[in-house]
């Protein structure tokens, strides 16, 4: 099988923007500039690519509440192409980084985490908008990765 993965460090070059889809899933995105510094005949070289990268779920709620334009991160995920219309009804094809994982690149910064409880039912929405039949707050659908099983 065929597999897409791509890892990416760079500075993002806008705060990421928050949305929320109609039920009440977050997703972030943001772009990110990744510069490569090479020699030419003893000449320095500075080449500079931009990407869209895209967050779902907790990942992107938690990328807009603790990321900030400018921010250097290490971004993991998959490259997917999407093709949308625009208003005046031309075709456009746009190829995006759907992130797995996100996080603050440490070496020219520090960072502080902040673990967030998986139960809580919050996350930056703060909501409990999933639940269809009320009787067990606690009720969610397992993670894809982890299942009910803490990462760490």
């Amino acid at each position: 099988m065929a597999d897409n993965s791509v890892t990416l460090v760079g500075n993002l070059t806008k705060d990421p923007e928050l949305r929320f889809t109609t039920g009440g899933r977050g997703v972030a995105s943001f772009g990110l500039a990744v510069s490569r510094r090479y020699q030419v005949n003893n000449e320095w070289q500075e080449q500079t690519s931009f990407f869209n990268v895209v967050a779902w779920g907790t990942l992107g709620e938690n990328a807009a509440a603790s990321l900030t334009k400018g921010t250097r991160i290490i971004v993991t995920g998959r490259l997917e192409q999407r093709q949308y219309e625009t208003k005046e009804g031309e075709k456009r094809s746009v190829v995006e980084v759907n992130a797995d994982e996100i996080g603050p690149s440490l070496r020219w910064a520090r960072a502080e985490i902040e673990r967030i409880a998986r139960d809580s039912g919050g996350g930056a929405s703060g909501g409990s908008s999933s639940s269809s039949s009320g009787s067990s707050s606690g009720s969610r659908a397992p993670d894809p990765v982890y299942g009910d099983e803490e990462p760490f």
